[in-house]
């Protein structure tokens, strides 16, 4: 931990030093003979590391060695050498001695050359360090004739189909950052939350009895009574688990960005969120066959030990599955969108947690049963309301696609009509005057009732003035952006540049540096993040008064004129769309695959000071765009 913890503060400030500091090593390059020769000159204070490194690698935080990478026009025929030998330097954080570099040197590497080529290219590849922190890794790279003479340097690369295209800013910086795990507690939190809500639909409630029952008639002993609990609980996250790993090998990890921005998914969900709602409201009932549940508890009584509290367990899964489903297909909607393998199956344990705990309890305490309230009409009005919640949360997928595709079907306030009225709806449903086919007739209004039915009315009354353009910041997360909005009474909307050259040539003509803004439409906490920090007066002011800012989707479906060829990872990859574009960007530039994210960048393209993550501290972010301000000037 302590070696993940020093290189994450290693990468974390090595930014900043670039920004702040004059190049640290300058080299230059000839040839002797048939040995290419480097002279470097490190600045005092200052070391780059040596030829030859500790086992371990980077994934141990150990540093990769300074190397010579021949890429065109002849091959190595002997290794590295230097002419100082290294000072040994011990690093407590990471238990191993690094061999350092420092002052004048000289690197000697022994080369064949390649008759039919002109000229003999390559990087010399190193990184520089203070004894506090590290520059991101850096590349010298040199081009020499056969007579030692400079030539242009022509990297020969899978890109060769769009040289022309990538500007200077495809050089890689390779910064890396911690990526936040505040999605992550959100998806477990919002998975334990939809495993409480289950608990209280119509197909799981009268499990509870059946549960109870089936366990005092297993335990014969305190001691037993509660491990068969803890069997039973494990089991039911066990099921969820799996089903979670299972939906998640079928897509892939690497399709579920595709999942979380492709038209095609996002319509899907939009459906199946909508036919959740009209399955919730009474029009029919989603159900697996008779016979697999039949099947599963007719097992149950029929075995023994742990194996018959799995089938239970089992059970419960296939009864609850009508009210379940639904609940489930949200949640792991919502956990695709983190775009890897731990979205799924946090979201998948924290619902299973959620459904599991209250069932452990009553195996535990089956005296609980006793103070619950029976079932009845409180159940119907549950899965209502839960079927308001699936139709109000499935316009979110539907606009997705929407913005991703550019359709403009369900700009801003389109989107904030029909959540107006469905709050209307469920707060008139809620005091008694709509009924639905399932639904008892109702002589009075319940005190729960009158305050819920409150809540919703009020936050549909909150939401009217949105349709002029408000910010309306608790819902940003949901709403489409403020640039969709036709009618805007309010303004607030920033001048951006979607095209990073575009932008940098603007920003360079101005003479303002350049807030540099990764974002997506699919994207919550960018949505937040403009609620709470962009859409503040004194925010705006300093980005309107000394900044350019630069907004790039990386889940922009629109096509590029001429797609790209690149390399990455040591494989060509092709980029067809805008958005994978400004993604392959971010990743090659910056190392980082999150969004949003924010950087704040010079006239050259170098960042000014450490990038940002999604973090709503509005202070912090004013320091931080004052101190870029402060930095350029410099």
């Amino acid at each position: 931990m302590n070696k993940i913890i020093s290189l994450i503060a290693i990468l974390l400030a090595s930014v900043a030093i670039n920004a702040r500091a004059a190049e640290p090593v300058t080299w230059s390059a000839t040839l002797d003979g048939d040995t290419l020769v480097f002279h470097g000159t490190i600045a005092d204070g200052w070391h780059i590391y040596g030829l030859e490194m500790p086992e371990g690698g980077t994934e141990a935080g150990i540093p990769d060695p300074t190397h010579v990478d021949i890429t065109a026009g002849g091959e190595a025929v002997g290794t590295l050498s230097c002419d100082t030998e290294p000072s040994i330097h011990h690093d407590p954080s990471l238990g191993v001695e690094l061999p350092w570099l420092s002052g004048a040197i000289s690197l000697r590497l022994p080369v064949k050359f390649d008759t039919s080529a002109s000229a003999i290219e390559g990087s010399l590849r190193y990184m520089a360090c203070t004894e506090e922190a590290c520059t991101p890794p850096a590349r010298f790279d040199f081009a020499l004739t056969a007579d030692g003479s400079n030539a242009a340097y022509a990297p020969t690369t899978a890109a060769t189909a769009s040289k022309t295209e990538l500007s200077e800013w495809w050089a890689p910086v390779e910064v890396k950052h911690e990526t936040s795990s505040q999605s992550y507690w959100a998806i477990l939190l919002f998975g334990f939350l939809g495993g409480l809500v289950a608990l209280m639909t119509p197909c799981v409630w009268p499990m509870i009895p059946m549960t109870v029952s089936f366990f005092l008639k297993k335990s014969k002993s305190r001691r037993r009574s509660i491990m068969n609990a803890i069997i039973y609980s494990a089991s039911i996250i066990v099921i969820f688990l799996t089903l979670g790993i299972v939906l998640t090998l079928i897509f892939g990890p690497g399709k579920l960005n595709e999942i979380a921005t492709g038209a095609v998914f996002n319509i899907i969900f939009f459906l199946l969120l909508v036919v959740f709602a009209i399955s919730f409201f009474g029009a029919f009932e989603i159900t697996l066959p008779s016979k697999w549940s039949n099947a599963v508890d007719a097992r149950a009584e029929s075995t023994t030990g742990i194996l018959s509290i799995f089938f239970m367990a089992f059970t419960l899964v296939l009864v609850s599955f009508s009210c379940t489903g639904p609940i489930i297909g949200t949640l792991l909607v919502e956990a695709f969108s983190q775009s890897n393998l731990m979205g799924p199956l946090l979201g998948m344990g924290g619902f299973a947690l959620g459904l599991a705990l209250p069932f452990g309890l009553f195996a535990f305490f089956p005296s609980m049963l006793k103070e619950l309230p029976r079932s009845g009409s409180w159940l119907n009005t549950v899965k209502v309301v839960l079927g308001f919640v699936e139709l109000i949360l499935s316009l979110k997928f539907l606009s997705v696609a929407d913005l991703a595709y550019g359709w403009r079907i369900l700009d801003r306030e389109v989107f904030i009509a029909i959540w107006i009225v469905l709050f209307v709806l469920l707060g008139i449903y809620l005091l008694g005057k709509l009924r639905f086919s399932h639904d008892a007739p109702q002589e009075h209004t319940s005190v729960g009732r009158f305050f819920m039915a409150v809540a919703s009315l009020s936050f549909a009354v909150y939401l009217v003035p949105g349709l002029w353009g408000a910010p309306l910041k608790a819902i940003s997360a949901f709403a489409p952006p403020l640039y969709t909005q036709d009618f805007n009474l309010y303004g607030g909307t920033f001048e951006e540049f979607h095209d990073y050259d575009q932008g940098m040539d603007y920003a360079k003509a101005q003479g303002k540096p350049v807030l540099l803004d990764f974002s997506g439409y699919a994207c919550v906490n960018c949505r937040k993040m403009e609620g709470a920090i962009f859409d503040n007066p004194t925010v705006r002011t300093i980005i309107e008064d000394n900044y350019v800012i630069i907004k790039l989707m990386v889940d922009d479906k629109a096509k590029l004129s001429t797609p790209m060829t690149v390399e990455e990872n040591g494989k060509a990859v092709r980029l067809s769309t805008v958005g994978e574009k400004w993604a392959f960007l971010q990743r090659h530039k910056f190392g980082i695959n999150s969004q949003p994210y924010y950087v704040l960048l010079d006239n050259e393209g170098k960042p000014l000071n450490t990038p940002r993550v999604y973090d709503e501290n509005l202070a912090d972010f004013v320091a931080w765009l004052e101190d870029g301000i402060e930095i350029y000037k410099k």
